[in-house]
């Protein structure tokens, strides 16, 4: 049996199985060089802001519940109190960046301005349009694939929440100048397209999953057996496999029972999970989509993935109180303060700590895509989360405010040792000097992307803008 250089098996209707990397297989060349996973970006985009210390007119001043106290070295006692306390058991892989500062284009809205330029670093295609802005230009999720994929198919841009809302909905992945990508709403359909490569599943294919309940790996059986008996392997490279195969028919289990579910949803005239307004519901289907992100990275189906929880506001989706188990108000409202999508309503008695409790729960579910990317280990020794890396975002610094400084940006990973880690910084740069582009150049860097001139990638975003790196964040 011969393997592609991608390492994968293709069976029963064109369905195709990507493998992870296994050590017994790689050319003696490739194993005395470094058989690891090439690097790669996961992005997870939150909106509204951070429960950051601020004074408002609605609450006066409000204390730090995001930010570690002080900055430098993440320990248990800096994460203390803080929503990044949800990631303590991977601080030892973070590095949690201060100071992002977008340039304040005229948008005509903040969350416009916020959800459009948070990955392209590029001013609206028309000034002052508001909910109907569009980008100037690329995304780096984008441009990843473009430049970077196999076949230069496009990445993975998942999206959960209700369809439509502010912006349109999906709004944070862009081909170009007012080209907004669509993005796959479905897991289960995002794990279709997944799989069966840039054409999807064939008919045939899609009959075996959908109505006989099969599993991919069983549409491969006969080149898995095979695959699996080669005496190259080793014990670890068995375990390896192993784990990957289960991993594909865990997700399918919990996509197929989902599935189930959502057709009895749909028959009472209710919203599947990912098109919910239920917090519980839309970040159920987040995980799911991080499931099928982790097994895109582990095959090398793509090098990059975006995910969007959320429309540009988050302005439907109601996130639990876990105190209380209640659903609180939609979050749009929380993060304003008040019982209004702007500034006329009646005030939320203790918003900024329910603004906590949401970053929180946000929190929790990257610490989710965090251990599920540990779980693979490389040939090298090193696993999968630091092969490459994960960006936890917001698209504004604060909810009331609106603001377009000190934008969260928390990366988890090394990215083969390109990134510091177990840290805090302060990025370069100030209100006058914009430095959204150089963060992104800095991740599509670390990726391997290029410049014009063929170097690391620098010239990222607004032409306009200063070019360069943000070099503190080295190690």
């Amino acid at each position: 049996m011969k393997l592609s250089r991608r390492r994968m098996l293709q069976g029963l209707g064109g369905v195709v199985l990507g493998l992870p990397v296994l050590e017994g297989l790689l050319p003696r060349k490739a194993q005395a060089a470094e058989p690891g996973a090439l690097p790669y970006a996961i992005f997870l985009r939150q909106a509204d802001g951070v429960a950051t210390a601020q004074n408002t007119s609605e609450l006066g001043s409000e204390p730090e519940r995001f930010w570690p106290e002080p900055l430098g070295n993440l320990t248990t006692t800096t994460l203390a109190g803080k929503s990044l306390v949800e990631l303590a058991d991977h601080r030892a892989r973070l590095l949690v960046v201060r100071n992002v500062n977008m340039k304040d284009y005229n948008y005509g809205d903040g969350h416009a301005r916020g959800a459009l330029q948070c990955l392209t670093a590029r001013g609206p295609a028309v000034e002052g349009a508001g909910g109907n802005s569009e980008a100037s230009g690329e995304s780096l999720d984008h441009r990843i694939g473009r430049e970077l994929n196999p076949q230069k198919r496009d990445s993975l841009f998942l999206y959960a929440g209700r369809a439509g809302g502010w912006l349109g909905g999906p709004c944070i992945s862009h081909r170009g100048n007012s080209s907004r990508r669509a993005a796959l709403h479905d897991p289960w359909v995002a794990y279709q397209t997944m799989v069966g490569g840039p054409g999807g599943l064939t008919p045939e294919a899609r009959e075996q999953l959908l109505v006989r309940q099969k599993s991919l790996n069983d549409l491969v059986s006969g080149q898995l057996k095979a695959l699996q008996s080669r005496p190259e392997l080793s014990s670890t490279d068995r375990q390896r496999l192993d784990l990957h195969l289960s991993n594909v028919r865990d997700l399918e289990v919990a996509l197929s029972c989902r599935a189930r579910v959502d057709e009895e949803l749909r028959l009472q005239q209710q919203a599947p999970g990912y098109n919910s307004t239920d917090g519980d519901k839309v970040l159920a289907s987040v995980r799911l989509h991080m499931d099928i992100a982790v097994l895109a990275v582990a095959c090398g189906t793509t090098r990059s993935v975006a995910i969007q929880v959320g429309d540009g506001n988050d302005g439907s989706t109601r996130y639990r109180d876990p105190t209380t188990g209640q659903l609180m108000e939609n979050f749009h409202y929380i993060s304003h303060r008040r019982l209004s999508h702007d500034a006329n309503g009646s005030v939320i008695a203790g918003s900024d700590l329910l603004h906590s409790r949401v970053d929180a729960q946000f929190a929790q579910t990257f610490n989710y895509l965090l251990d599920r990317l540990a779980a693979y280990q490389m040939p090298d020794g090193k696993k999968l989360v630091d092969q490459g890396v994960s960006v936890w975002f917001n698209d504004l610094g604060n909810g009331p405010a609106h603001s377009p400084r000190n934008v969260p940006f928390i990366l988890a990973g090394s990215c083969n040792g390109y990134f510091k880690q177990g840290v805090a910084v302060t990025a370069a740069g100030g209100n006058s000097s914009p430095n959204l582009n150089k963060m992104l150049n800095t991740i599509g860097a670390a990726v391997g992307v290029k410049n014009a001139a063929g170097g690391p990638l620098d010239d990222f975003g607004d032409p306009s803008l200063p070019k360069g790196l943000l070099t503190e964040l080295l190690a």
